[in-house]
């Protein structure tokens, strides 16, 4: 099962975990990736999460992520065709990178795609064109391991 993980969602782990939903998700995440490297499922990279990772002004967030994205199994080059269909999602009232996320993800054919982002999430989810799960953290965790 190949699974696509925003960038929002890559740094969760790192969040203050004082508060119960972060420390859950945090823990869904760490349990997904784990999974990633066991190889039950590949975990997808793109150009966009690189550079939404290099333009992050905290380091050790940055570094946490370019580390888990070095251990991605297949890159998503930025294409015409992803910007275009990033476009229409963006229409949909999908933030624009957050759109680009989603196009890449698409243009990758994942199974599943991953946000902590309560408002991307709404949003994503009533989009009817989308081929793959979008799933906040422990929504996934159950889907695949339960």
């Amino acid at each position: 099962m190949r699974i696509y993980f925003d960038t929002c969602t890559l740094q969760r782990p790192l969040d203050d975990r004082s508060q119960a939903r972060i420390l859950l998700e945090a823990e869904a995440i760490l349990t997904l990736l784990g999974l990633c490297e066991q190889g039950k499922l590949l975990l997808m990279t793109s150009d966009v999460l690189r550079y939404e990772t290099q333009n992050n002004p905290h380091p050790q967030k940055r570094a946490f992520v370019e580390k888990i994205l070095q251990q991605a199994g297949e890159d998503i080059a930025l294409t015409d065709v992803i910007e275009d269909l990033a476009q229409t999602y963006a229409q949909a009232g999908i933030k624009a990178v957050d759109a680009l996320h989603l196009a890449s993800a698409t243009s990758a054919g994942v199974d599943y795609f991953c946000t902590c982002d309560d408002r991307f999430y709404r949003r994503a989810i009533q989009l009817p064109q989308l081929t793959f799960k979008v799933h906040m953290p422990l929504g996934l965790v159950q889907e695949i391991i339960l």
